[in-house]
């Protein structure tokens, strides 16, 4: 079955056009426990995991023992690399790790759908012809983007141009995504997701 998008110029906000769009990723019920999974998995991802701390095999000295064993009156002593020395290792150091989760190809696709399918029922899903810019100026851009009055835009293109790069960089409210590197985290925060003609198609061709 297949479902009628209206698509806005994006000069007045009037609709120009209808789409046609699948209902087999515009029509799923929400999964929240698989986007929750989706979404925790990107945001794992995002993390640095580069802390680490030296052990007491990583921390130089202590060669030689500090102190006999017996009879100076202080604590038995073996190496000044020793957690409990101030210049000592620490016990249970941190090591750099990766933080990414498996989420298998079936799943990640199941999950973008379930949430561009909550988009278009909470009409949080807007389908415009085309974004063309005759200019790479931030002003520009950013007074088609406050028509959809929205506080967090996120806007899906099938191409990233060179003045569409640089009129976005420095617009907070606003995340420009390609098809191919769509965000689930930008997704579920966005207040509207605004989407191209070709964008759309695009995503129906690369999830059917």
């Amino acid at each position: 079955m297949a479902l009628q998008i209206p698509a806005l110029n994006i000069k007045d906000l009037s609709v120009s056009s209808s789409v046609v769009a699948s209902e087999v990723i515009f029509g799923k019920p929400f999964n929240e426990t698989l986007v929750h999974q989706l979404v925790t998995k990107y945001l794992a991802g995002s993390r640095a995991g580069t802390k680490a701390q030296k052990t007491r095999s990583d921390v130089s000295g202590g060669g030689s023992k500090p102190w006999r064993q017996k009879g100076t009156g202080r604590a038995r002593s073996g190496t000044t690399r020793s957690p409990v020395w101030r210049t000592g290792g620490v016990a249970f150091a941190a090591r750099p790790r990766n933080y990414d989760q498996k989420l298998n190809r079936k799943m990640f696709r199941s999950g973008l759908v379930s949430i561009l399918s909550e988009l278009f029922r909470q009409d949080r899903l807007v389908l415009i012809d085309a974004l063309d810019l005759e200019s790479a100026k931030t002003k520009e851009l950013s007074l088609k983007i406050k028509k959809f009055e929205a506080s967090r835009c996120v806007l899906v293109v099938d191409h990233m141009s060179d003045n569409l790069a640089l009129a976005s960089r420095n617009i907070s409210s606003l995340d420009v995504l390609e098809v191919n590197n769509l965000n689930p985290v930008l997704l579920v925060g966005a207040d509207k997701v605004i989407m191209t003609k070709v964008a759309l198609q695009q995503l129906e061709e690369r999830l059917a």
